[in-house]
């Protein structure tokens, strides 16, 4: 490698400024990125991150400035450029050109309303390119590039048109208009399943690998950082709390918080520490699925079949896991047994409810509720913790005025929250304290089945481990009964008792978690399986350090 980074960041301190006075989010952070290798920058949310990210391309929100330090990009062309204090017209010829962005979230990143080749070929626009022909047909081998079939057609399409992963690859695709030296990498798989983050982790580590691009990849996945990263710097509260070689600060960590950040890793955990539930082989199944099947009607084609012939039971107080990728027809599923859809065939019995023949659901979702993905739009932003919790007592006519801040103080005192917590609104509490929320307020009601839709995809490791003993301790005192829609297999592995893997609709495969995990019968299980990130660090130490040489290119023009 070079013996000067092409990212080199020294004592970097940044405040923003708010009603109480200013906050300092990053303090004395240092950290160098090497030309053709990838520095993983890891923490948990809150951390500061981001905030890092945002400062090196000059996008810090309005409220947000650099407060010291210095943030040197050493390109080949123009060599080392300041980039704290750096002009807003420097930084219009730097973005693109010299670095790109790869935002986390694609469903916010691209504007639904233009196409996916006016979104790509936007940079080249920015930067000059004038010949409608050339734009059209470096676009067409972007997004070639990036592994999307069809591109000609595609670049026609808009968003909502392609899935998260295709979306994602676009993103990559629009970075990579004017090949730059350095990509940031904002949690760009965090929402994606296994397999399709495997594939867009290749597609950056071929590039990286091709053109010599440094990457700054920001993540709270361990098991990813010591898959692809070279150097990894753990972030807390805005300070390093240690930094070097992946191979070293993964295998052998000096700090008590990364070795937290190890141990809450799912994907990491190669014991899974639970108390399987007794089973009583004579009693019934609290919830009987028996081929259900679900088509949608597209006007103009035919119907979509998005679930297919499904069937499998789920014994009282045990859980079951329905996974695959997206589309596989998880949500589908639950939401056919948490009785919000009607399957076009089949049957689904909880207890003694026939779930499928109801007329009116009310009283049914007394016994089962369901807690979505994501907190930020499931709860009320207008309301109080309190009333959140309080408005299915009312609607279900449990209790009266008197006890029900009882109540929601015992359940808040159920997901370890505070007593506080019930005069805040949901934007003063963190991603975990939302979802807490969200969680008591489906038990609040006393439910016999809880739906968990995707319930810890959104959260870092050290808050989704506290979210997944909860619902251990929550099942061992209650006797839930858990259906978990996840499409990550390791914690499915951690909180399942039996699964069922679902591919384009049909249940591929059903069985105990065990059997699934140990000795997989379809090929689609084990692709699932062997597409797991921190497989290098479970088989005893991290990917060993790339040494690429970077090429010289030539710069689009």
């Amino acid at each position: 490698m070079s013996a000067q980074p092409l990212l080199s960041i020294r004592d970097l301190a940044v405040q923003y400024r708010t009603r109480r006075g200013p906050v300092e989010a990053v303090r004395g952070v240092s950290l160098d990125v090497q030309a053709g290798a990838v520095t993983a920058l890891v923490g948990e949310s809150g951390s500061g991150k981001s905030t890092v990210a945002q400062a090196v391309i000059g996008l810090l929100a309005a409220n947000g400035r650099v407060a010291g330090g210095s943030i040197v990009l050493n390109e080949r062309r123009d060599g080392a450029t300041e980039l704290v204090g750096l002009s807003e017209k420097r930084w219009r010829r730097l973005r693109g050109r010299c670095i790109a962005l790869i935002p986390q979230d694609p469903g916010n990143s691209l504007n639904p309303v233009t196409t996916i080749g006016a979104s790509v070929g936007e940079a080249l626009r920015i930067h000059g390119w004038s010949d409608r022909r050339k734009i059209d047909a470096r676009v067409i081998d972007l997004l070639g590039r990036v592994g999307i079939d069809d591109p000609e057609a595609r670049a026609r399409q808009h968003p909502h048109e392609l899935s998260g992963g295709m979306r994602q690859r676009v993103l990559i695709a629009a970075a990579l208009a004017l090949e730059p030296e350095l990509i940031i990498a904002d949690e760009p798989t965090s929402a994606l399943d296994v397999t399709v983050q495997r594939t867009v982790l290749d597609l950056l580590d071929d590039l990286r690998a091709e053109s010599g691009t440094g990457i700054l990849f920001i993540t709270h996945d361990l098991a990813v950082a010591a898959d692809r990263a070279d150097d990894v710097v753990v972030l807390r509260g805005g300070q390093v709390q240690e930094a070097g070689p992946s191979s070293q600060v993964l295998t052998a960590p000096t700090a008590d918080y990364t070795r937290t950040l190890l141990a809450d890793a799912p994907s990491l955990t190669s014991v899974v520490e639970r108390t399987r539930p007794q089973v009583d082989a004579d009693e019934p199944p609290l919830v009987a699925v028996q081929g259900i099947t679900q088509e949608f009607r597209r006007p103009g084609r035919g119907p979509l079949r998005a679930v297919d012939d499904v069937s499998f039971t789920v014994p009282r107080g045990t859980t079951h896991a329905l996974v695959g990728e997206s589309g596989s027809g998880k949500t589908t599923t639950g939401r056919i047994v948490a009785g919000f859809s009607r399957p076009t065939a089949g049957d689904v019995r909880v207890g003694d409810t026939d779930v499928t023949a109801l007329r009116s659901r009310r009283e049914f979702h007394r016994t089962t509720q369901l807690v979505y993905q994501n907190p930020y739009a499931s709860l009320d932003p207008r309301q109080s913790v309190a009333a959140i919790l309080t408005e299915p007592l009312r609607n279900f006519g449990i209790g009266d005025r008197g006890d029900r801040p009882d109540r929601v103080a015992h359940h808040l005192e159920l997901v370890a929250l505070a007593p506080e917590i019930a005069t805040r609104h949901p934007h003063e509490l963190s991603g975990g304290q939302r979802q807490r929320v969200a969680i008591a307020r489906a038990l609040i009601v006393e439910p016999q089945l809880v739906v968990l839709d995707e319930a810890v995809s959104a959260l870092d490791v050290t808050v989704q481990a506290q979210i997944l003993r909860l619902l251990a301790r929550l099942q061992a005192e209650l006797g839930l009964t858990y259906v978990f829609i996840s499409h990550d297999l390791a914690v499915v592995r951690q909180i399942s008792d039996t699964v069922s893997v679902l591919q384009r609709g049909r249940q591929v495969e059903f069985g105990t978690a065990q059997a699934v995990f140990d000795d997989p019968q379809h090929d689609y299980t084990r692709q699932l399986l062997a597409a797991i990130p921190g497989a290098s660090l479970r088989a005893g130490s991290p990917a060993a350090p790339r040494t690429t040489v970077p090429v010289d290119r030539e710069v689009p023009a």
